[in-house]
Order: C-alpha cells, then sequence, then structure tokens
C-alpha cells in the first residue's frame, strides 16, 4: 500500500515538475538567453521583464500620450506610437524589445525594411496575428502565405480593377448624397465629422460588396466596432497559456459570422 501511495504522490509531482520547469523556460532561460545574445551584436532594448515583456510600458506610455492634448502639427508619431518614438530615440533605430515572452526585432533603417520586405530567401515569415486580431480580420492577405496568398490576391486584384471600381461610382456618388442630404439639417449645428465619414464608410462598403444600405447591414458593423475596441484594449495585455477568451468575445465573434453568412448568402443568391 505504501507503494501506490508513494506511486500516487510520485506522478503528480514529477508532472508538475516537468511543467514548473518549461514554463521556467519558455518565460525566463529562453528571453534571457535571447535578450543577452542580441545584445552581443549590439543590438539593445529595454529589458525583459517576466511574463509581461515590456507590454505593462507600452500600455502606460499610450495611455499617458493619450492623456495629453495634441499639439497642432503633422508629428504624429509621438502619439501613435509613444513606445517606439521613445525606444528609437534611447536605444537607436534598430532595437530589441518584448510583447510578452516573444521578442520583437524593430527596425527603422531604410536599407533593412528593403531587405525583409523583398524577402527574396523566405527567411522572413509572416508574424502569426494574434487571436484579438484574427478574430476581427480573419485570415486576410496580411496573415496568409503561398497558394492561399496568391488566392486572394487575385480575388483582390479583380475587385479593385479600374473597370470594377468606375462600376463602384454610382453606388459611392448615392452614399455621398445621402450624407449631404443629412447634413441639410444640421445648419447652425455643429457635426462630428470623424463619425460622419466613418458612417459614409460603412455606407460605401454596404452598397457596393453587399449590395445594401449601411441601415440593413449595421449589426454587423456595430459588431466590428465593438470587436476593434475589445481588441485595442487588449492588444498589450499578456495573454496567459490556456486560458480561454472571454464570452463576450466569443459571443461578438460568432455574431459577426451568423449576420456575416447571412448577407454573403444574399448578395450570392442576387448574383446568381
Amino acid at each position: 500500500m505504501s507503494g501506490l501511495m508513494k506511486l500516487v504522490i510520485l506522478v503528480p509531482c514529477s508532472f508538475f515538475f516537468v511543467a514548473l520547469v518549461k514554463f521556467l523556460c519558455d518565460y525566463l532561460w529562453r528571453p534571457l538567453r535571447i535578450q543577452q545574445m542580441l545584445n552581443s551584436q549590439g543590438i539593445r532594448g529595454p529589458p525583459y521583464r517576466f511574463i509581461h515583456g515590456n507590454n505593462k510600458e507600452v500600455a502606460k506610455m499610450r495611455q499617458e500620450a493619450l492623456s495629453k492634448p495634441m499639439a497642432l502639427g503633422h508629428d504624429i508619431f509621438p502619439r501613435v506610437q509613444p513606445h517606439i518614438y521613445t525606444w528609437i530615440n534611447k536605444y537607436g533605430k534598430n532595437y530589441l524589445s518584448w510583447d510578452g515572452v516573444r521578442a520583437e526585432l524593430v527596425i527603422s533603417e531604410p536599407e533593412l525594411i528593403k531587405e525583409v520586405r523583398k524577402n527574396s530567401e523566405k527567411a522572413f515569415p509572416k508574424r502569426k496575428p494574434t487571436v484579438f486580431i484574427s478574430k476581427l480580420v480573419g485570415n486576410g492577405l496580411f496573415s496568409v502565405e503561398g497558394e492561399k496568398w496568391v488566392k486572394q490576391r487575385k480575388l483582390g486584384n479583380h475587385a479593385f480593377h479600374g473597370e470594377s471600381l468606375k462600376n463602384m461610382t454610382p453606388a459611392v456618388i448615392a452614399s455621398v448624397e445621402t450624407m449631404l442630404e443629412k447634413w441639410k439639417g444640421y445648419v447652425g449645428k455643429e457635426i462630428e465629422l470623424f463619425e460622419e465619414f466613418r458612417l459614409l464608410t460603412s455606407e460605401v462598403i454596404s452598397r457596393t460588396a453587399f449590395g445594401s444600405s449601411y441601415l440593413e447591414g449595421q449589426k454587423i458593423f456595430d459588431m466590428l466596432s465593438k470587436l476593434a475596441i475589445i481588441m485595442h484594449r487588449n492588444l498589450f495585455k499578456t495573454r496567459i497559456p490556456w486560458i480561454r477568451l472571454g464570452t463576450i468575445i466569443l459571443k461578438s465573434c460568432i455574431l459577426y459570422c451568423e449576420h456575416s453568412s447571412h448577407h454573403i448568402s444574399k448578395y450570392q443568391e442576387g448574383m446568381f
């Protein structure tokens, strides 16, 4: 009996020990080793913080930048990407930062950027999007590679061909006329232009892509806006493995897919 009890105790302890070693390897030893190797090559950056990397620093910098009024001018870099602006000035044009445990080599030298973009030897694979971004935009051109990329590129080229864009002109004109007609009721009042042009963009997409008005696809655009807000809030948060997404995100994604499928089916029926 004592041997069986020892086995019952030993198995969970062994499992816990292996899991602990793997956790420390992934979240401590490997990041510190990468940081040391790049430092030896002259590439510096903000130091790695256990589990969070530099995410807390990034979130704090962005919050501070957005809390201050923006100066009149075209230099928006310090406000839009305050962490990149700060670290380029501090560590140089190329530096190492950390998105959780994932190392990120940030480059801003034009020649290096050209080399990475050319990617003739396929040495630079596309970054896998975070779960929030993939839920929002799906597997689009920016994330897929190989045959999928070729197929989607052909579809995109056809949709944005000169003749295809010319055929969209009446729908765009109708959307703008609708907006201008609505503005006639705002004489003497302030207009929130950002919201108005957001609605105009949604209206144009609805008319050209689905042949319907914005009101018919309003639920889709509202859910996309909610997903975008959720994505922005979680962009620099460290996600613990095995922890699932919140129910709000999952429900929003399910509803978004259902409504999108419904409108796509209607559009296909109209085409065929």
